[in-house]
């Protein structure tokens, strides 16, 4: 099984619909971050929802940076997104896992917390990047991507957002959808979509059912009544590197990397989004302090 995302338009090209299977990439995340049940939700969520929105970008560069900070034990969440469903995820306390809700479920809402903000920041290449803030109003999540789209965006959204756990912590299943209503939508199909939506069965029993995205489509606006504009792989992807990590250490300035040279005759810098290690001699050093001079 390979992740992957679906654009479609819908009634009449009156709803965009993206939808995602994005289990492979959060299960990656949780064994990059060994992250327990409810955080794992938490994480999964976001990157699902950010996956969603990274798609609606229109150009090669544009990334997207989402933030979830809410008074839960997880603490602060961040994933970096961009156009070709392809990102990265942090979480500051991995290592959560809650009693279920009181419908049985991971309970999203006790790790991520109902005080807080989402913040999302889109650098679309221009002088200053595009910031939009909401407060938290659920803590579940879909709830509060869906209120950010209609307040920051003004674009009326629904988001599904599913991750299911398995006893063991893998990932079960992850996915999602994000549904938007264009403009001139009538209140016929507006109508239609608030029915289907409230019989909705849950994404993560339609996945864990081992049925398709087009299933999914189907499910939520009827056969024959959609059409698919593009599809597109999922991944986990880290873009960090030595040279990176070096061009951070020369901006340090040159004390501070003498410092390290003479306290502990070299560097090492972790990645917080793919744990990669990377280590400098007291050489590597000795050439960065150099440039920074």
């Amino acid at each position: 099984m390979t992740d992957r995302l679906i654009k479609a338009l819908a009634y009449n090209d009156e709803i965009r619909i993206y939808l995602v299977d994005a289990t492979e990439m959060v299960e990656k995340a949780r064994q990059t971050h060994d992250s327990w049940s409810a955080a794992t939700a938490a994480l999964g969520r976001t990157m699902i929802a950010s996956t969603l929105l990274g798609a609606t970008l229109k150009n090669k560069q544009d990334k997207l940076t989402v933030r979830v900070q809410g008074d839960g034990p997880v603490g602060g969440i961040i994933v970096d997104a961009n156009m070709f469903a392809e990102n990265k995820a942090y979480i500051q306390n991995p290592h959560i896992a809650l009693e279920l809700n009181e419908v049985g479920k991971l309970d999203v809402k006790g790790a991520v917390g109902t005080e807080g903000s989402l913040t999302i920041t889109k650098d679309q290449g221009l002088k200053t990047p595009f910031v939009g803030q909401v407060p938290l109003i659920s803590g579940e999540l879909g709830e509060d991507f869906t209120y950010y789209m209609a307040v920051s965006e003004q674009t009326p959204s629904s988001f599904g957002l599913s991750v299911l756990v398995n006893p063991d912590e893998s990932v079960q299943v992850a996915g999602g959808f994000m549904i938007q209503v264009l403009p001139d939508v009538s209140e016929e199909t507006i109508n239609e979509l608030e029915k289907a939506l409230a019989n909705m069965t849950p994404v993560s029993t339609i996945l864990e059912e081992g049925h398709s995205l087009e299933y999914l489509l189907e499910h939520l606006v009827g056969k024959g009544n959609y059409r698919v504009l593009e599809e597109m792989p999922v991944s986990f992807k880290c873009d960090c590197s030595k040279e990176r990590f070096a061009d951070a250490i020369v901006s340090l300035g040159k004390t501070e990397i003498q410092s390290m040279i003479d306290d502990d005759e070299g560097a090492e810098a972790e990645c917080h989004f793919c744990r990669t290690k990377y280590t400098y001699s007291a050489t590597e050093l000795e050439e960065l302090k150099a440039r920074a001079e």
